[in-house]
């Protein structure tokens, strides 16, 4: 699937790690494709499914029992008893029996999709990342007036320290929305508490590097909702948690470059004629 769009030139400041800016970088042409918010969620979904594991009953859970009904004339439910004694046993509304309607391991989970489709709403996700009111309503808190933010490359290596990133962050103005995501983290209604999901923490920012274990990405990895990812990598998992576009994103000189050449086929320049 290749999109015919019409580029718009949209030029951004480039960072160093004091917070300076160094040059202004034309964006590429996949930051022109418009917003497909309808894509972008279903490709969410059957990305998000894709990680599920199936799981069922096993077949024969409530049914290991001799019990059988006594019939009709005896003054009692026709409902299965264990023999020699009046207990009930293997319908579903017994103690013990099984369940009405059990979930099947060959239950079909996961949403399928195009891999065309798939392509064409990651890049419709990256190009929301460039609009500042879906950004906004989206809920995320920044200063900045252009987005996405383009870092330089040499900042992958030289902020290796959290304080250094949280004092460069303050000056491009985007620390405010780690604030926002750390004074949100709550205690989760449901029983998620006790399977390992006992905290909710709402999404920050996303950083898309060169390198995701670079030591800046470890330097800014435990920030609160913040995800770090790879260029090669960046997914709609992480460009639109839940199916909505418009995340807050930082992005290096080089993944930029990256960036473009991965989607290089998926948008062609429509000629002013």
């Amino acid at each position: 699937m290749v999109l015919i769009v019409k580029q718009v030139t949209k030029e951004v400041d480039v960072y160093s790690a004091t917070g300076e800016v160094k040059e202004k970088v034309l964006l590429p042409p996949i930051f022109s494709v418009p917003v497909r918010k309808d894509l972008i969620r279903r490709a969410f979904h059957a990305e998000f499914t894709a990680s599920l594991q199936p799981k069922g009953r096993d077949p024969m859970a409530g049914k290991r029992t001799p019990a059988v009904s006594l019939g009709v004339g005896r003054g009692l439910a026709r409902v299965p008893r264990i023999p020699g004694t009046s207990v009930g046993a293997l319908a579903n509304m017994t103690v013990g029996g099984r369940l009405a309607h059990p979930t099947k391991v060959q239950e079909k989970i996961r949403e399928d999709i195009n891999k065309k489709e798939k392509r064409l709403a990651t890049a419709s996700a990256l190009a929301a990342t460039a609009s500042m009111d879906l950004v906004s309503i989206r809920g995320h808190l920044f200063d900045a007036k252009v987005l996405p933010l383009i870092l330089e490359d040499s900042i992958e290596k030289e902020v290796n320290k959290a304080i250094i990133a949280k004092e460069l962050l303050k000056k491009l103005g985007v620390w405010r929305d780690v604030e926002r995501a750390y004074a949100r983290i709550r205690i989760r209604a449901g029983k998620g508490k006790m399977r390992g999901r006992r905290y909710v923490e709402p999404k920050s920012i996303l950083f898309i590097l060169q390198f995701a274990d670079s030591p800046f990405g470890k330097a800014v990895r435990n920030f609160p909702g913040v995800d770090v990812v790879s260029a090669r990598e960046a997914s709609v998992l992480q460009l639109a948690p839940g199916g909505i576009p418009g995340r807050l994103t930082v992005i290096t000189r080089s993944a930029l470059d990256e960036l473009n050449n991965r989607f290089k086929n998926v948008v062609v320049i429509r000629s002013e004629q």
